[in-house]
């Protein structure tokens, strides 16, 4: 097997003293696993950054034998977020959601499609509060749709509106934006509020279940915002 693609950097891992195993996310084949050789070498490894957008030459022998990149840069993404420790948490997180979420070898142009989108919302002032409806699009496109428009319920106390989930455990506030999609919003305790309610989501209906333990990355990412 032997196909030329463009794709995103996930994760690397060191695979011996020269080499790394990676997973790309590519725009025709999906989520891919391969060695790259030489990887740790001076003239490739620094533009082995997480979230860059490379040119990959992927060979194997066999579906069932793990195969090997040859690699290009395509775009050098993530160095732009290197003195932007929320932005460059963000990046890490998102590829390690798109890498724990998607199954192997399967293409979907539509997280691909995602993960361009990623970064035209990484350049907008409320760039965190769409990316949280970035991660619920990226949970919808894969099967897991949050609707909570449906699901809550309008309060008005002391003149402020709540809107409320109830289930029969347990009573859940919904951050206004989420329902109302205020443009403008810009209340850092509210978007941790709506991050803390979709990864609650997330562990609850797909890691648990699954035996995938809750991220990381995303902790960290969310420490950097508080």
């Amino acid at each position: 097997m032997n196909w030329d693609d463009v794709g995103f950097l996930l994760s690397k891992n060191r695979y011996n003293e020269n080499s790394l195993i990676a997973e790309i996310f590519t725009k025709d084949h999906g989520k891919i696993s391969g060695i790259i050789f030489g990887g740790t070498s001076k003239k490739i490894k620094n533009y082995l950054q997480i979230g860059n957008q490379l040119h990959t030459t992927f060979n194997s022998k066999t579906e069932n034998k793990i195969g090997y990149f040859k690699i290009e840069i395509f775009k050098a993404i993530s160095p732009i977020y290197f003195d932007d420790p929320k932005k460059l948490n963000c990046v890490l997180s998102a590829m390690n959601l798109i890498k724990i979420l998607t199954a192997e070898a399967q293409t979907n142009k539509n997280v691909y499609n995602l993960l361009n989108d990623f970064y035209i919302i990484l350049h907008d002032p409320y760039w965190l509060k769409k990316y949280i409806f970035w991660e619920l699009e990226l949970l919808s496109i894969l099967g897991f749709n949050l609707d909570l428009e449906n699901m809550v319920r309008k309060e008005i106390v002391n003149d402020k509106i709540f809107y409320i989930v109830k289930s029969s455990t347990e009573k859940k506030i919904v951050p206004n934006f989420l329902i109302e999609k205020n443009n403008d919003l810009n209340d850092i305790q509210d978007l941790l509020n709506g991050l803390k309610l979709v990864g609650d989501f997330m562990d609850k209906t797909i890691l648990k279940p699954n035996n995938i333990n809750y991220p990381i990355s995303r902790n960290q990412f969310i420490n950097s915002l508080k």
